[in-house]
């Protein structure tokens, strides 16, 4: 069923962003009360393209070139040129997900009135996601300043019937495309060729995308935790709320409350309580709640910063149509997107880290007390031996990956463009530690439910129960060795569809307050 959601440019919010990734069922239509905002600007626009002085962007070459005065008869002429020179990225396409993301927010910025675009621009950028025409966009080829210029160069050619888009299901070439779906090609006015290029909206898609997946990771982390936490028998008196309390720290509260919440009626806990001997935990145990806490928060920290960069207008020069002004300036320095994803790298790689840990945990018998490497007859089989090399080496990966992408900086542009923010960068290797992340999460969900077999008869709590019937769905219990890769992937895909926290957080409001 197809439904219609209002586009309304300033306003919106995570929930609405969620809902617009990547859902083809969902039309935009723009709110109409910005329609003379736009029509304003465009006339501002209009008037100094008609004038004789010289305006950057309008009747001016670009970048280093911002000195050269360009002939009225060639303002059009200049407009398509920027798009096709711009038009230089390499590399694999991004995901059609991403691409719709990028099309909406760029609508969204360029009809908040401030970029000097006729009403046409805007609707033509929501007609190609409306009718599952995506322009396909290289990966590579932008540093975060001056906007990301080739992507969204790719993003809008084929609104001038160039470039190539994938449409119901192909990858066609752009004006085959919009004759199918009954789309006119755009003949660029002045200044709108630089207001499609120029913003942060491929480095934004990209970084949005990826927090949405670190927050269903995110939460399937903290379930494997739990069920970990009870394979070994450890204690969850570390999740006493008056300990959090005290530190005050909010995300780090939340995370224990989860964990009780989660832990809450097992039989296992319940049957060794009055008998445990030991005195404390690993702090791969013990210190969940301080370590997943302060994920959160980076978290949610990045997750504000890129709402605001969503809802922001980011391309130069700025028109002020109630002045009738035109301002260069940069919002087009994507610092704010690359720091933010820097954060995320951070959290995705703290996640992964202590998963591994706790995986190391439990296939040493020293400390799990569970059989050696969770296997049933050791040394015949080996059991998660090598299961757990793999989680290390992705952890180990994830440390490299996590390096700040934005303290590099390379000049551009004849060293006019001096300090750049390499902000797609930070944001497109998120997908990769994402990915590595989650696996590791898988090994630790599989790791734990073989632990718990081992506690048989006794049962862990409800919840965790409802996961272990999950995992259990797609992969039995391993008596005797065998290969565990596709298990490990078909883990990985309840952790990136986030099955695991869809079930846990029915009826559970301590997880649902997890979410960003």
């Amino acid at each position: 069923m197809t439904t219609t959601e209002l586009l309304v440019p300033g306003a919106l919010d995570l929930a609405a962003l969620r809902r617009l990734a990547g859902s083809q069922s969902r039309q935009v239509r723009l709110d109409p009360a910005c329609r003379p905002g736009l029509r304003a600007s465009a006339e501002v626009v209009r008037r100094a393209a008609a004038g004789d002085a010289p305006v950057y962007g309008i009747n001016t070459g670009f970048g280093k070139l911002a000195g050269t005065r360009i002939p009225a008869p060639d303002l059009q002429r200049l407009q398509l040129n920027l798009l096709r020179s711009h038009a230089v990225g390499v590399g694999e396409a991004m995901p059609d997900r991403v691409v719709r993301l990028m099309l909406l927010l760029k609508a969204a910025s360029l009809a908040r009135g401030y970029s000097g675009v006729r009403e046409e621009v805007v609707d033509a950028l929501l007609a190609l996601a409306n009718r599952d025409v995506l322009p396909v966009v290289p990966a590579q080829g932008s540093v975060g300043a001056s906007g990301d210029l080739a992507p969204l160069a790719h993003l809008c050619l084929p609104l001038i019937g160039e470039g190539e888009v994938c449409h119901g299901g192909r990858r066609m070439p752009a004006a085959q495309a919009l004759e199918r779906a009954g789309i006119r090609p755009l003949q660029l006015e002045p200044k709108e060729g630089l207001a499609l290029i120029n913003g942060t909206q491929a480095s934004t898609a990209l970084a949005l995308d990826a927090l949405f997946g670190a927050e269903r990771l995110f939460e399937a982390a903290v379930i494997a935790g739990a069920l970990t936490l009870d394979a070994a028998r450890g204690s969850d008196g570390p999740f006493d709320p008056r300990i959090h309390a005290v530190r005050g720290q909010p995300g780090q509260v939340q995370c224990a409350q989860a964990y009780l919440a989660l832990l809450a009626g097992s039989g296992i806990r319940k049957s060794h309580l009055k008998n445990d001997d030991r005195v404390q935990d690993p702090y791969c145990l013990r210190c969940q709640p301080q370590v997943m806490g302060a994920c959160l928060e980076q978290m949610r920290h990045a997750a504000q910063v890129l709402l605001r960069e969503a809802n922001a207008v980011t391309d130069n020069p700025l028109v002020f149509a109630d002045r009738g002004e035109i301002v260069s300036g940069g919002n087009f320095h994507a610092e704010p997107v690359a720091q933010a994803a820097d954060a995320l790298a951070v959290a995705i790689a703290e996640i992964g880290a202590i998963a591994e840990r706790r995986v190391a945990m439990l296939v040493d018998t020293a400390v799990s007390r569970l059989p050696p490497f969770l296997a049933a007859e050791p040394g015949l089989n080996s059991g998660f031996m090598i299961v757990h090399v793999t989680a290390a080496a992705l952890a180990s990966e994830n440390k490299s990956l996590a390096h700040p992408a934005s303290v590099d900086s390379l000049p551009t542009s004849a060293n006019q463009e001096d300090h750049v923010s390499m902000a797609t960068f930070a944001a497109r290797r998120l997908q990769p530690m994402l990915r590595n992340t989650g696996r590791i999460v898988a090994i630790e969900l599989l790791a734990a439910a073989q632990g718990i077999e081992f506690l048989r008869p006794l049962a862990s709590a409800p919840v965790l129960e409802e996961v272990l019937r999950l995992v259990r769905a797609v992969s039995p219990a391993m008596m005797q060795d065998r290969s565990l890769s596709r298990d490990i992937e078909a883990v990985h895909r309840l952790v990136e569809a986030g099955d695991l926290g869809h079930h846990a957080r029915d009826g559970m409001p301590e997880l649902r307050a997890l979410r960003l």
